[in-house]
């Protein structure tokens, strides 16, 4: 197959025998590949005393794949109510989740504080609103933007342009002003990138945040606890691309430490992330049947899957790789346009893709569906949200979330 497919934890046979029970499209995560991404990250870093990765629920925010992933020792970065309730649900409380919001609700602080989980706050002017809506916590950690210091990308844009955090001399204001009502721990947190390859990347970002942490403890004499250093860390959708070396980025990491941190009274600072991706982007599937195959001025493969199922194409012009089941050895000779049938002409999964021959009734798999898919889904034109499935070690398939049907899409309409 060369560089032509991806592999794929399960076959066309039992893909077949799961579509005729339960009607495409539906997304599949392997469970036994999350895992192994989840320990991956923790090894990479166990150097680190108390390392704890917040897995970004908004990835993919299903309580199955959280309980999963609190068996592997990690807790949950959420940013709304809601994932704070799915997080609670899934067993994860306390300090093991990091609240990162922004604009946010007074209920929010509210059950964010109810659960004594991390808050993150975004904005000099929600430590008073904070203060009024849940109160002031013991432990309180800050997001910096570092606004034209570093550059960002494509998803999250220019930090300079970005809606996200504390300006430099914000940090140091919030922390006097923090530390006046009564905060004892600290922490602190940058968000600029999404879905970077480059390890070096990560490293400068740990270097960042290690010197901004010594010059805040020189400059007002408070020691930040630890440093959350954000996600960011991409995954290879193109077949040619390969995974980001974490012990590459730890060990980088490492000697930073060693040299800026070990041998001063910031020692120890612990280190946490928030990926969300990197753990369950690879290991998710949307499974979709090819329903009508037109020939205009392109060629173009119908689906019965759209951009409500997976947006990350049509808003960010996202390479997603495409198999079409059973004719993975067949040569792509044949150039498609794959669609959706969404009143939009930006509902497309590829553009001028090169896949085999495709006949009405194949069924295609969209690779690495496993973060920010299912979760970024929407109803536009009343398409109804689909199922999710969990495969086993065993390689049997639970129902983790079941599809929306028509009275689900109506039952909030008074009418």
């Amino acid at each position: 197959m060369g560089v032509k497919d991806k592999s794929l934890p399960f076959s066309l046979v039992e893909i077949e025998k799961l579509a005729r029970e339960h009607p495409t499209p539906f997304y599949i995560y392997n469970e036994e590949g999350i895992r192994k991404s989840a320990r991956d990250l923790n090894e990479a870093f166990s150097w680190v005393d108390g390392f704890r990765e917040y897995f970004a629920v908004k990835a993919t925010p299903n309580p199955h794949i959280l309980a999963i992933l609190k068996e592997e020792g990690l807790g949950a970065d959420c940013s709304s109510y809601s994932e704070l309730l799915l997080t609670e649900r899934a067993g994860i409380t306390g300090e093991n989740i990091m609240f990162t919001s922004n604009d946010t609700p007074a209920a929010e602080f509210q059950e964010a504080k109810r659960l004594s989980a991390i808050i993150n706050l975004d904005d000099i002017t929600h430590i008073s609103f904070l203060e009024k809506s849940a109160g002031i916590p013991e432990v309180v950690s800050v997001r910096y933007n570092p606004g034209s210091l570093r550059e960002g990308n494509a998803i999250i844009g220019k930090p300079e342009e970005a809606k996200y955090g504390f300006t430099r001399d914000q940090i140091f204001e919030g922390y006097e002003i923090l530390r006046e009502k009564g905060v004892k721990r600290f922490g602190l947190h940058t968000m600029v990138i999404s879905n970077e390859l480059n390890p070096d990347y990560f490293i400068e970002t740990a270097k960042m945040l290690f010197d901004l942490a010594i010059e805040v403890k020189e400059k007002l004499g408070i020691k930040t606890e630890f440093i959350n250093m954000g996600g960011g860390i991409g995954i290879p959708y193109k077949p040619e691309e390969k995974p980001v070396d974490l012990n590459q980025i730890s060990q980088g990491i490492k000697a930073l430490y060693q040299d800026k941190i070990a041998a001063t009274d910031l020692h120890p600072l612990r280190i946490t992330m928030e990926c969300g991706r990197v753990i369950t982007g690879p290991h998710g599937y949307l499974v979709s049947e090819v329903l009508h195959l037109k020939d205009t001025y392109r060629k173009y493969v119908g689906l019965d899957a759209c951009m409500a199922n997976l947006m990350r194409p049509g808003m960010y012009g996202a390479y997603h790789h495409i198999t079409v089941l059973g004719k993975e050895d067949e040569a792509q000779g044949e150039i498609y346009d794959i669609t959706g049938s969404l009143c939009e002409n930006n509902d497309k999964f590829a553009i001028e893709r090169a896949l085999p021959k495709v006949e009405i009734g194949d069924l295609v798999v969209i690779h690495d569906a496993g973060a920010h898919g299912h979760s970024m889904g929407f109803n536009y034109n009343g398409k109804l949200r689909s199922a999710e499935f969990l495969q086993k070690p065993d390689g049997s398939f639970d129902m983790i979330r079941r599809a929306e049907t028509i009275e689900d899409h109506f039952a909030t309409l008074n009418f």
